[in-house]
């Protein structure tokens, strides 16, 4: 993703020649001819991809805002349509989708592009999309100390859409509310007609 440092699990470049192993086993026990030509450079294809898919697991997502800046700007700031790409925990499958997130400072701002780095070290793992939004909602109230966060996370998963029920097009919305967004239905609002635009 342009603008977003590239980081990559060194866990998987560690274990690269065990992973690649798998990989052509599984690739035989589904019944494939392993030794094909479109096949032979696969295992090391699929290898280099989990460097960078799961790449969530070698950051600590507390750490990704880093500096904040004092400043008293005390409305609601949104950053809207960060696009993510993430694996379902349950069949491995991706999924994808928006987030947008707004907060209510309290006289502390993080730079805009450590939303969408924050983004990034939440979904590159297996997750579910629950409990991406909750964790970009408490990181953020835990990093901040805003007045409030309000996060919504739009998402479109192949488990469902591929495979299962086959209903592609449709899409899950989730959403967290931390502090004054919590009891303030006006603020709500507001956060739900900006994104929208």
């Amino acid at each position: 993703m342009a603008g977003v440092k590239d980081y990559r699990n060194n866990k998987v470049a560690e274990n690269r020649e065990l992973i690649e192993q798998h990989v052509r086993e599984i690739l035989r026990l589904i019944g494939e001819d392993v030794d094909r030509e479109g096949l032979l450079d696969t295992p090391a294809r699929v290898t280099r991809m989990y460097e960078e898919i799961f790449a969530g697991y070698e950051v600590d997502p507390h750490e990704v805002l880093g500096v904040s800046f004092d400043e008293q700007h005390e409305e609601l700031v949104i950053v809207k349509d960060i696009v993510y790409y993430s694996q379902c925990e349950h069949h491995m499958a991706p999924f994808f989708g928006k987030v947008h997130i707004g907060y209510l400072p309290s006289g502390k701002i993080a730079g805009l592009s450590k939303f969408a780095r924050l983004v990034e070290a939440v979904t590159r793992k297996l997750q579910v999309q629950e409990r991406i939004t909750s964790q970009i909602a408490d990181i953020l109230d835990q990093a901040l100390h805003p007045n409030g966060v309000m996060v919504v996370v739009e998402g479109e998963h192949l488990c469902m859409c591929a495979r299962g029920v086959k209903k592609p097009g449709s899409k899950t919305v989730t959403s967290a509310v931390r502090g004054q967004f919590r009891t303030d239905a006006a603020l709500r609002s507001e956060f739900l007609s900006l994104i929208k635009g």
